[in-house]
């Protein structure tokens, strides 16, 4: 015989607390700590348990006695579905305080090392229309609400275009508004889904690995250019003069478009690394500029989303870097190591201060970008070097290259390998400045470089507003 589950509770009349990881908040009942997301510190609510372990709960709100003060009106229509902007409830100036005290926690909570007080967060410059990308997924069936599945008036079976669902890697959420960047690009993803419903464009089934329209990249710089990448899944029985007509009226629909390029993705995901990538019109890149440096940003390459906030972050690993030139190097030009290149953005943009600049990159396109880069700017100080980062970083390539005055890192959120840290702490630069996506995996290694280093400098910076992510950068000298 099959035991039932004990009904999970409802708890009533709870009071929320505190933040937690991942744009949640927390409450606590009986001595179990309760995560639950939406919800804001000084909330009265009900909370349906949805997950119960031995010492946490999951839960969500199933009705509101009472709101915090400290809570706002989010703009979006789509707030509290989306999921991408889980703080616009939340006042901006509260934002930032969760944040600066999320990297105080986990640098102290993880790292465990000697910590000196650390400097206030970089708000970010615009909080709506901040980002330079975003990616829309397609799908032949919307996602549809509890509440839109209860009504027997609308049409279930609708194609979409808009944001995936978190945790349904087949459902897309139709977005109408996006309030992250410029208007523009609403205009465009909306113009692709009418004129594509219009002329009976079949849109993708992720899981049956059919339809034509499958996916929607949009970018745009500070130049003034706009990139448009649309992606196809062509079949037997053709499809591509279905998209030559897509393309063609999007082209003359939008000017603006400066780098209109597609692709025939056959794949089973949507990542386009490996794609052939075609242009319909126009270049098959556009320029990203800061200071007075222009980068070149092709449909592969990686930049920073917040243009005007990646500005502030680099502009700070800059000055850690550099401040106090004579104590790094005799002729007062020093040798700078930068990991995690990515396209060279951070190696290029300190390239003046620095004797010389060699970055380190996994991927062979981007380091292609950076050498761009580098040309493009009449910059003449820098090396570049494709491959695993603890397969380039040795002692012998170190050797070979001379010992680094300062190191620049700014690895993926995973962090760094214990074998690159080990190469780090062998190489003995005088500085190093870590640029990190994710606190809690800086704060490990963090611990672990301090065998022989200190922390002298913390800076958070606010790159995604309205989100519970942030960068921090870190400064360390040798004991």
């Amino acid at each position: 015989m099959t035991r039932k589950k004990k009904p999970l509770p409802l708890l009533e009349h709870i009071t929320i607390t505190d933040y937690a990881a991942e744009g949640k908040s927390v409450a606590r009942v009986d001595d179990m700590v309760v995560f639950v997301p939406w919800a804001v510190p000084g909330d009265v609510v009900d909370l349906q348990v949805r997950r119960k372990k031995h010492s946490f709960m999951e839960a969500e709100v199933v009705r509101y006695h009472e709101y915090s003060k400290v809570r706002t009106q989010p703009f979006c229509q789509h707030f509290g579905v989306c999921g991408g902007c889980k703080w616009q409830q939340l006042p901006y100036e509260e934002q930032l305080k969760m944040k600066q005290q999320q990297v105080y926690d986990q640098l102290t909570r993880i790292g465990k090392v000697k910590l000196p007080a650390f400097r206030p967060i970089l708000g970010s410059v615009k909080t709506k229309e901040y980002r330079n990308k975003l990616d829309f997924g397609c799908a032949n069936k919307r996602w549809l609400t509890t509440e839109q599945l209860k009504d027997d008036t609308l049409v279930k079976d609708t194609p979409a275009i808009g944001f995936h669902i978190t945790g349904a890697f087949d459902k897309i959420l139709p977005i109408e508004k996006c309030w992250l960047m410029d208007d523009l690009q609403n205009q465009i993803r909306n113009e692709v889904r009418d004129y594509a419903v219009e002329h009976g464009l079949s849109f993708f089934d992720l899981r049956q690995q059919v339809g034509l329209l499958r996916d929607v990249i949009v970018r745009n710089s500070a130049s003034g250019e706009w990139m448009v990448i649309i992606q196809f899944h062509f079949d037997e029985t053709g499809g591509e003069q279905e998209a030559q007509g897509l393309l063609q009226h999007i082209a003359d629909k939008f000017p603006q478009i400066t780098s209109l390029l597609y692709l025939d993705n056959q794949k089973c995901n949507d990542t386009i690394g490996d794609q052939d990538i075609r242009v319909f019109k126009g270049k098959d890149h556009i320029f990203e500029l800061m200071e007075d440096l222009k980068f070149k940003v092709g449909p592969k390459s990686f930049y920073q989303t917040n243009t005007e906030q990646a500005y502030h972050l680099y502009s700070v690993a800059r000055e850690f870097a550099f401040g106090n030139l004579s104590s790094l190097s005799s002729d007062t030009s020093p040798l700078v190591y930068d990991l995690y290149t990515g396209t060279g953005t951070i190696a290029n943009f300190v390239a003046k201060q620095a004797r010389q600049v060699i970055g380190i990159e996994y991927v062979p396109e981007a380091i292609e970008d950076a050498k761009i880069n580098s040309e493009i700017n009449g910059i003449k100080n820098t090396l570049f070097y494709a491959g695993d980062m603890k397969d380039i970083l040795t002692d012998d390539f170190i050797n070979a290259h001379g010992r680094p005055d300062v190191i620049i890192t700014d690895p993926p959120r995973a962090g760094m390998h214990p074998d690159v840290i080990k190469t780090i702490l062998n190489a003995a630069p005088k500085r190093i400045v870590y640029v990190s996506c994710n606190p809690a995996t800086q704060a490990r290694d963090l611990q672990a470089l301090d065998e022989k280093y200190q922390v002298v400098e913390v800076q958070p910076v606010d790159m995604f507003p309205h989100t519970p992510h942030v960068e921090n950068v870190v400064l360390l000298t040798q004991k």
